[in-house]
Formats: structure tokens, sequence, C-alpha cells
């Protein structure tokens, strides 16, 4: 994900889907459905930003680190239907894909990743399509984060819409795991490849002990000054 949400009609693979968009007809409907994205991710955003202005002020520590933001590429868009035989159309964007917008949480603690999903989906306008809980349950590469597809509203000039937005909430250190794995598994030509992943898992394991050790280090210090 960018720090920074940018058009998704944009470069050569821009070029590709508005030549085939055009042809059906469908590449101003397209255009809009993308600002909606846009409007949907911005909407989010603004109510995590809002939680972790509350919740720093209730706990002296804001819940999370950093945000970012991004809308799909149109290669990823269009190399997702076709992974699974899906046509191109605006119908079966809509339908089909939910991470389209997609916003990024880096907390520092694992148990405020929960608290501040919790809090967002006790938001009345929230609605929870699918959560996947890759901290609890991580993938067999090690992987972990909490996954939200969210419905939210946006208010356009003519109508109210119900948008999706997928939502990732990770500590410090499972986001540096990730974005080196999201490197080094794209790497061509590597030898024993199996060993690599070994060793992924391996510091993926060394990186959920860390998160764990650092909450139970901040809980002592907390209490302390309770005390």
């Amino acid at each position: 994900m960018e720090n920074d949400t940018y058009s998704l009609l944009s470069g050569k693979d821009a070029e590709i889907l508005e030549a085939l968009l055009e042809r059906s007809g469908e590449l101003e409907r397209f255009r809009r459905l993308v600002m909606q994205y846009e409007c949907a991710m911005l909407e989010v955003k603004t109510k995590l930003d809002v939680l972790n202005a509350q919740l720093s002020l209730a706990h002296s520590r804001n819940p999370f680190e950093t945000i970012k933001c991004r809308i799909k590429t149109p290669g990823s868009i269009l190399e997702k239907l076709n992974r699974n035989g899906i046509p191109l159309s605006i119908a079966n964007v809509k339908e089909n894909l939910n991470d389209i917008a997609g916003v990024r949480v880096i907390c520092s603690f694992p148990d405020d990743i929960y608290m501040l999903a919790d809090c967002l989906l006790a938001q009345d306008d929230i609605v929870l399509i699918e959560k996947k809980d890759y901290i609890k349950n991580p993938k067999p590469n090690g992987y972990r984060s909490l996954h939200l597809i969210l419905e939210v509203p946006i208010f356009l000039t003519d109508e109210k819409k119900m948008m999706r937005v997928e939502v990732q909430f990770r500590t410090i250190a499972m986001d540096f795991w990730a974005s080196l794995e999201h490197k080094i598994k794209y790497k061509k030509h590597v030898a024993k490849p199996e060993s690599i992943s070994e060793e992924l898992f391996y510091c993926a394991e060394l990186i959920a002990q860390l998160d764990g050790r650092m909450q139970q280090i901040r809980q002592k210090i907390e209490n302390s000054a309770e005390g």
C-alpha cells in the first residue's frame, strides 16, 4: 500500500483497461466507481484518525503509529479477474473484488489492533462483511494480520451508497516481516526455495514472540505507574 491515494487510471495498465471499458461503453461508469471507492477509503481513514485522537487522550499514547491507503492498480484488477475466470465489467468488479479500496493500520502492540477493530466495528454505520484473523490463526508461511472487509456509507450529491473497503491491522513487526517477505518471494531463480520459506516462517515466529514480550513490558510499566 502507498501512503497516499492515487488515481486508478494511470500508466500502461490503465490504457489497456480504458480501451477494454471504452469498447464496452463502461469507461465513465468505471471512473465514477473508482471515485466512490476513494471516498469510502477516506471515510474509513477519517474514522480511524478520530478514534486514534480519542483513544490517545484516554490512554496517553496513540493506538496506531501510521495509516496507509491505496486503490488497487489496473493491472491487479485485471489479473485478479482473469485468475478467477471473471469477465471484465463494472458489475463484476464491484461484486467480486472486495479489496479495491484498502486501508492498512500499523499498531505498536497486538492488543491495540483488537481494541481499534472493536471500536471501529461498534460504529452504527459500519457493516462487517468478512473478518479473517491471521494473528490468532497465521497463514502457513507465517503471515500475521487482522483483515476486515467493511461496508461504509458515502454521501454523494444525488445518493447515498454503501461501498466496501478492506482494512488490515498489523503491528510494526508484522508489517516489517510482510514487507520483506513480499519483496523476497518475487525474486526469480532462488536456490533452495524451501529453505528460504522455512527461514521466513522461523522469523515470523520470532517476531510474534517479540510482539508478545513488548506488550508484556508495556503492561508492567503501566501497572507500576498505577501502583
